[in-house]
């Protein structure tokens, strides 16, 4: 994409110019500079803020017992909304037509009849001894058709363990009921995948196994402590205490003659407790259990979906990051009065926030572009990310004197790099935007946009990246004066 230089390019605001100006004021007069003053400047530069509209909540308030038929056509909609987007701005036509065919698939799940039980949980929790005894002795009785599997152990610490973990997760998503089982109060483990699971709207029940390890009176602790724990997450008919696989009992009989006998008499499961909630379950919420798992693939779906379309996105983003990095670091290097800087950089990243919005369908207004520019320059300034990069950017270049050319490659280089920077976070925030019907329909949060900045800087610290950055622009900024470029490669090191 070639830059148009005939766009209406927003004269004034708080550009990363602005911020490197700051950075170089005399003195320590950027410690004295407050808010007021901030604001004061950003006025000079001819931009007037807008007021900034709350963020709509995205995330889902879901409750099995609520959820209905709609809920989940609705769902499938948005993802199908999603597969148009990346229809129309994507070439693959594989990847769109496996798309749509895992919609046929969800769609048609809508109506299915058999539900699906999982077991899951650590190693040596009891999950195939549950899995056997529940197939024996309680899926032959119970009235529906119900599949039941186990999944790939949790919590396991080597490479195979995680993808194990992984898969497991991916199968308890799909499942109507997940059974998680535990031998003994809650790891941390544990509670964090509870969480996961929770934070997944997937139905769960808590299964203490091996219950008849423990002395009569430390189950019923041990039982009371995790419902304790679980309160707010799980309903406490939910958490229920098992012995899949009791310990024999031995049996001691004395004889007539004075002899004893003994020997080791087999246990039955104890697990009515759990086959009866099973079965009040599976009768009272069949229904939305079905919808609710369909649902839940929906949206996976649907995030499958927007994650190629982001891809498809970001190819076309980071050439626009790119060319304005270049701008901003020709105007910087270019403009030895700082006040031409803030004219001419601010301008110039209140545009690139127009075409990366343009890129992901958010609809700015010249005005919201203004804003948005003028809300990541102040945060980097807050945040440090100025003077930081500036130091590090200065440290490399090992300048002994401030002249001309030394301040304005430092100059440039900052601007490139915190142009970047701005452009990579405008990609990561527009990322987490809903696919709106609509252009532009998603309201613009500050607080969002300022972690992201916080986030994509940390990420571009890196040694490495930042000396070649700085290479790359010291050849962009001085290509035909072979003497310049060769006394800055030099202070490279």
């Amino acid at each position: 994409m070639t830059v148009n230089l005939r766009k209406p390019i927003l004269v004034g605001g708080v550009g990363l110019s602005f911020l490197l100006w700051l950075w170089q004021g005399v003195d320590d007069t950027i410690g004295q500079l407050g808010e007021y003053a901030l604001w004061s400047a950003i006025a000079l530069g001819g931009v007037f803020l807008l007021r900034q509209k709350k963020a709509k909540k995205t995330q889902v308030d879901f409750d099995l017992s609520l959820v209905e038929r709609a809920t989940v056509e609705k769902a499938i909609a948005q993802a199908e909304r999603v597969i148009d987007k990346l229809e129309v701005e994507a070439v693959n036509s594989d990847v769109i037509a496996k798309l749509r065919e895992k919609v046929g698939e969800v769609t048609t799940k809508l109506d299915r009849q058999e539900l699906s039980l999982a077991i899951a949980g650590g190693k040596a929790v009891g999950k195939t001894t549950l899995r056997e005894v529940l197939a024996e002795n309680w899926l032959s009785e119970t009235k529906k058709t119900v599949s039941l599997q186990e999944t790939p152990a949790l919590f396991v610490a080597d490479e195979t363990g995680k993808l194990a973990e992984a898969e497991a997760l991916k199968v308890a998503n799909t499942a109507d009921v997940l059974l998680f089982v535990i031998n003994g109060d809650l790891t941390d483990s544990e509670w964090q995948t509870l969480l996961q699971l929770k934070a997944a709207n997937q139905r769960l029940m808590l299964v203490f196994n091996k219950e008849d390890q423990y002395l009569p009176e430390d189950r019923e602790i041990v039982l009371q402590q995790i419902r304790e724990r679980t309160k707010g997450i799980l309903e406490k008919e939910d958490v229920i205490a098992i012995a899949a696989n009791p310990k024999a009992i031995k049996v001691r009989q004395y004889q007539t003659d004075g002899t004893v006998q003994e020997w080791l008499e087999e246990s039955v499961p104890a697990i009515s407790a759990l086959t009866e909630r099973l079965n009040v379950i599976l009768t009272q919420q069949s229904q939305q259990l079905v919808w609710a798992t369909t649902w839940r693939e929906a949206v996976a779906l649907k995030g499958e979906a927007k994650e190629v379309l982001n891809g498809v996105r970001r190819d076309r983003s980071l050439p626009i990051i790119e060319q304005y990095q270049w701008i901003s670091a020709a105007a910087a290097f270019a403009n030895p009065v700082p006040t031409l800087d803030l004219i001419a950089t601010g301008a110039i990243n209140a545009q690139m926030v127009l075409d990366l919005a343009n890129v992901y369908q958010q609809k700015f207004s010249l005005e919201q572009a203004q804003t948005v520019a003028v809300t990541m320059g102040s945060a980097m300034l807050k945040l440090g990310l100025v003077e930081l990069s500036t130091q590090t950017i200065t440290s490399f270049l090992k300048s002994h004197a401030i002249t001309f050319v030394a301040g304005g490659v430092v100059q440039g280089i900052s601007a490139a790099y915190l142009t970047r920077i701005a452009g990579l976070s405008l990609i990561e925030y527009f990322q987490e935007q809903e696919i709106s019907a609509e252009i532009g329909e998603n309201a613009f949060s500050v607080e969002r946009l300022k972690e992201k900045l916080q986030s994509v800087f940390q990420q571009n610290q890196r040694v490495v990246f930042l000396q070649s950055f700085v290479q790359q622009v010291v050849g962009k900024l001085m290509p035909s004066s072979p003497q310049l470029q060769l006394a800055a490669e030099e202070k490279l090191g």
